[in-house]
């Protein structure tokens, strides 16, 4: 079963009224990056690429002009995952509606972060930081453990 945006919202921190929803809670824009070198996946580990980031077209209001491709989304809210849940990251359908869309991975119980996701850009696009860009809803789960991964803490100091 899916929680109410209320209760979503009591497990992140740093947001607003105008972002609960009835089933989740708008998760922001912080930083969008670049990979620029080489990531690899093994039996034994993994390496994530290196990431420049993404200058402002505008620094005065803070926003990015993106043309397609691939790109890291930064969350500006920190979450955390409660016991017996498991979090979905679902993009914003204005996001859709202007050609973009955004890939997540799930969030295990136990996990505290702020995340990111993979922004695929199909049409050249502007977004400032700040802008509601997805929606994190929390489903009620059986699980064996909670996540003690290399993420844990991620951006949060």
């Amino acid at each position: 079963m899916f929680r109410a945006g209320s209760f979503v919202a009591s497990n992140l921190s740093e947001i607003d009224d105008e972002q609960v929803q009835p089933n989740g809670v708008d998760l922001t824009l912080e930083a969008i990056l670049e990979q620029v070198s080489v990531g690899r996946l093994a039996r034994d580990g993994k390496t994530i690429g290196e990431r420049e980031p993404v200058a402002f077209a505008d620094p005065d209001t803070e926003t990015y002009r993106l043309e397609p491709g691939g790109y890291v989304l930064q969350y500006a809210e920190t979450v955390s995952i409660p016991e017996d849940h498991v979090g979905y990251i679902y993009p914003r359908s204005s996001l859709m509606r202007n050609s973009c869309m955004l890939n997540t991975a799930v969030w295990d119980a136990g996990y505290e972060g702020k995340g990111e996701g993979l922004l695929q850009v199909h049409h050249p696009i502007e977004l400032q930081r700040g802008a509601r860009v997805a929606q994190l809803v929390l489903s009620t789960a059986d699980h064996d453990g909670t996540y003690d991964g290399s993420y844990q803490g991620e951006r949060t100091e």
